[in-house]
């Protein structure tokens, strides 16, 4: 499996896209592939790879959307004659497993990875969602548990790698380094389902009014929501990390 293959993969997982890997595990007599050959198949069709062209590559490729299209299954392993199963004039026989690899449809990410953010990613891994985690500290990130991290010097310049249909969470070290990233979200995601800032009200006024003054539209400093969390709970990390999540909850279910 080339790691074009491999970054093909990687490249759907992060958009929330569901694929098959379909690999070719056993060969007998004559057949187009030999063992290990891989393809990944989207519900768009064939992604990357090859088991070998032709009748048993698109026999493959309706096998693995017919797994997608019926939802969450067990790898599934099937023996194929080229001739009576494919109709190919090879008078072989293959073996194929497909394993389905569905993507979470409910993107999150957060930046920074401080205390609060470490308890809201470890209740948010317990959840049917996609989390993405974002800070320039590597021992914060270090640290974090059951949700995808990354190290990056200015947080802010992966904004657009994100989906604009992200829940995008600020929780960073201060609204000097929100503000940045708040600007990029608006330019990147303006009609993003939520879009929140932890802290005061006091801050959330200063930032709106910061991010006023750089041209960011009133529809949707409107929408940001600062503080965010639903108003329960003491200030503490895990019970703000509770009202967090509850609040995310309830936007995604309305």
């Amino acid at each position: 499996m080339g790691m074009s293959l491999w970054a093909k993969c990687d490249d759907l997982a992060k958009g929330g896209i569901s694929f098959v890997t379909v690999t070719m595990t056993g060969v007998r007599g004559s057949a187009p592939q030999e063992v290990g050959a891989k393809m990944v198949v989207s519900l768009e069709g064939l992604e990357a790879g090859t088991i070998g062209g032709g009748k048993i590559e698109l026999a493959g490729i309706n096998q693995a959307l017919e797994l997608l299209r019926d939802g969450q299954s067990p790898p599934l392993l099937v023996v194929w004659n080229l001739q009576t199963d494919i109709g190919m004039s090879c008078g072989g026989e293959v073996t194929l497993l497909f394993e389905q690899h569905r993507q979470d449809n409910w993107p999150i990410v957060i930046f920074g990875a401080g205390h609060v953010a470490q308890a809201l990613t470890r209740l948010l891994s317990h959840l049917n969602c996609q989390v993405t985690c974002v800070d320039p500290r590597e021992e914060w990130v270090s640290k974090l548990n059951g949700v995808r991290g990354i190290c990056h010097p200015t947080p802010k310049d992966l904004v657009a790698s994100f989906s604009p249909k992200s829940f995008f969470l600020s929780m960073t070290m201060g609204h000097a380094h929100d503000v940045p990233i708040l600007q990029e979200i608006a330019r990147h995601a303006p009609l993003a389902p939520y879009v929140g800032v932890i802290g005061s009200t006091v801050k959330g006024i200063k930032i709106k009014d910061e991010l006023r003054n750089l041209g960011v539209s009133d529809e949707f400093l409107h929408r940001l929501r600062v503080p965010m969390g639903l108003p329960i709970g003491k200030n503490e990390p895990w019970e703000i990390a509770v009202s967090i999540a509850a609040e995310l909850l309830k936007v995604r279910d309305e």
